[in-house]
Parts: structure tokens; C-alpha cells; sequence
């Protein structure tokens, strides 16, 4: 059989999947790149454990590293829906949120979620990055 992370040359896996979970990092459907929910991670993908605005922070990195693969950057990103663990952090998530997306223009909802676990937030994002043609 085939590898199954690639549907086609316009849809498929992107980044490592962790073996204990059932789905991909993110996934590119055409245009567009589909951002699992992600967590505040460093490089090494050890986990971030901090203030409200440093995992806020550290979250979009997350994302932005995940994207990179695509040549895609947070300019990229129309969409992100954020999870929060505590709707009291809003105003503090919301003030480092716009710090970290810079001048992107997107859409955004956010929402206090039970099942954020072992962190503040974490957030999915859909990216438009059109696939180059090929060659």
C-alpha cells in the first residue's frame, strides 16, 4: 500500500505525526493548510509552561514553525480559533495575540475550553498559501 499521509500532490500530511494521536501536525488541501490544534512548544517540542501572554506567544510560534514547511508564515493565516482554559486570561491572551499576528488580516474566535489540558491555550489556524506550479 501507498503512503497514506499522501492523498495527492494537493493533499497530504505536514510534520510529524506523534504516534499516540490520530491525526497530523497539519494537512494541505490545495491552497489551503489545515493547522491541527497546537500548544505552546519550543523547538525541541518540549512543552512551554508560563504566563497566559508567553504561551499565547509561543503558540503562534508553534504554528509558525509547523507552516514554515509550506513556505507559508503567520501573514498567511486568514483563520484561528483559540482555546482558552480560562476565559478570565482573555484581555492578557488578546494584547499578546495582536502582538504575535503583526498586521495579518484574519478571522478569529475565541472560546473557554474544559479540555485544554496541562496548558493556558491552544489554537488551530487555517492558512491560505496557493501551491507554486509545477515546474
Amino acid at each position: 500500500m501507498g503512503d497514506s499521509t499522501r492523498k495527492s500532490d494537493t493533499h497530504y500530511a505536514i510534520g510529524k505525526k506523534n504516534p499516540n494521536l490520530p491525526f497530523h501536525p497539519a494537512v494541505r488541501a490545495g491552497d489551503y493548510i489545515f493547522v491541527s490544534g497546537q500548544v505552546p512548544k519550543d523547538e525541541n517540542n518540549n512543552m512551554i509552561s508560563g504566563t497566559i501572554e508567553e504561551e499565547t506567544l509561543a503558540t503562534l510560534k508553534t504554528i509558525e514553525r509547523v507552516i514554515a514547511h509550506e513556505g507559508a508564515t503567520l501573514s498567511d493565516v486568514v483563520r484561528i480559533t483559540t482555546y482558552l482554559e480560562d476565559v478570565r486570561d482573555f484581555g492578557r491572551y488578546n494584547k499578546a495575540f495582536l502582538e504575535g499576528i503583526g498586521d495579518a488580516v484574519l478571522a478569529r474566535t475565541t472560546v473557554e475550553a474544559r479540555a485544554v489540558i496541562n496548558t493556558k491555550i491552544e489554537m488551530d489556524a487555517i492558512v491560505y498559501k496557493p501551491l507554486a506550479p509545477k515546474a
